[in-house]
């Protein structure tokens, strides 16, 4: 709570202090130059009424999150984000400079978006058993709409996987986080536990990332969030070719969908992983309704 309040201008702290909030419950708060603040909380959207974002609280925020030195942040804000203490996103929207053709930096920054980290140890608990036989872990894809827990569940997956427990002997996990949703890094120190076994390559492209861990790290596992791209399915079938475990998300509502998807589709085809989990929200985020294998058939929940 007190790493949020810090970076947020002291008209919207008076506000939001007003309101009660539990942060647990809170997911992101979103600022806009002339709008409302919008909240979302235990995923429903929350209006802050009666207050306006002005371009000077928008200044203020943003020398809170830098640290009054912006300079310092360039390389990340190129990505369109800065990670904070705590592992908590701040991603941003404004005025793009290029140079070349490339994303050279951000200016007159109007939109902001602060994703709070939410770390929830064990909601991968009831999943394991499905993904582990005989001291081995089978290639998994998670499959989830989004603001279905897919990520939460895969950082928790990615840390049992590498601390190892009962009846299965810990892996080493490398870990591409384009987005530094999953160790949330800051400065390169995980703030979030994703095990002992495992490295991380933070605001790396998923592609270029594998192979740079398959060179330098010798991952047993290699995890990644959000696959998709012709180069990710490549770099994915090299991995494995290496010996490599895959473990990953996509965004989707079913099975029959990521079929229907041109690149996810081949890999489904190919049988490239042995466990498929598709999650819901039914009520909250992270609810399991279908675990099946390589082939589709159902292994739990309902067809």
């Amino acid at each position: 709570m007190e790493q949020i309040l810090n970076i947020l201008p002291v008209a919207v702290r008076k506000v939001l202090s007003e309101y009660n909030l539990d942060y647990m419950k809170l997911q992101e708060i979103r600022l806009r130059v002339d709008k409302p603040v919008i909240l979302i909380y235990e995923n429903e959207e929350k209006q802050v009424e009666a207050f306006t974002v002005t371009k000077e609280q928008m200044r203020e925020c943003m020398e809170y999150i830098s640290n009054y030195s912006l300079y310092a942040f360039e390389e990340e804000m190129r990505q369109g984000f800065i990670t904070i203490k705590g592992g908590h996103r701040i991603g941003l929207a404004g005025k793009v400079v290029q140079k070349e053709g490339r994303v050279q930096n951000m200016r007159y920054i109007s939109f902001i978006n602060i994703r709070l980290a939410h770390q929830v140890m064990g909601c991968a608990d009831s999943l394991m058993n499905y993904l582990v036989q005989n001291n081995r872990i089978y290639p998994t894809l998670l499959i989830s709409p989004p603001r279905c827990g897919k990520t939460t569940m895969l950082r928790d997956m990615i840390r049992q996987i590498s601390n190892g427990f009962s009846g299965f002997r810990g892996r080493t996990v490398g870990v591409v986080d384009e987005r530094s949703e999953l160790g949330a890094c800051y400065m390169g120190i995980p703030q979030n536990d994703l095990g002992l076994r495992t490295d991380i390559l933070d605001c790396c492209p998923k592609a270029e990332g594998m192979m740079m861990l398959i060179r330098s790290m010798a991952p047993e596992v290699i995890a990644v969030d959000e696959i998709g791209m012709a180069e990710d399915i490549e770099a994915m079938s090299y991995a494995r070719n290496c010996g490599c475990t895959m473990i990953a998300t996509a965004h989707g509502n079913s099975m029959d969908e990521i079929k229907n998807k041109p690149m996810l589709g081949q890999l489904v085809k190919e049988h490239a992983f042995g466990r498929y989990v598709v999650l819901g929200k039914e009520g909250r985020a992270g609810i399991v309704r279908q675990i099946m294998d390589e082939r589709g058939c159902l292994l739990y929940g309902k067809c």
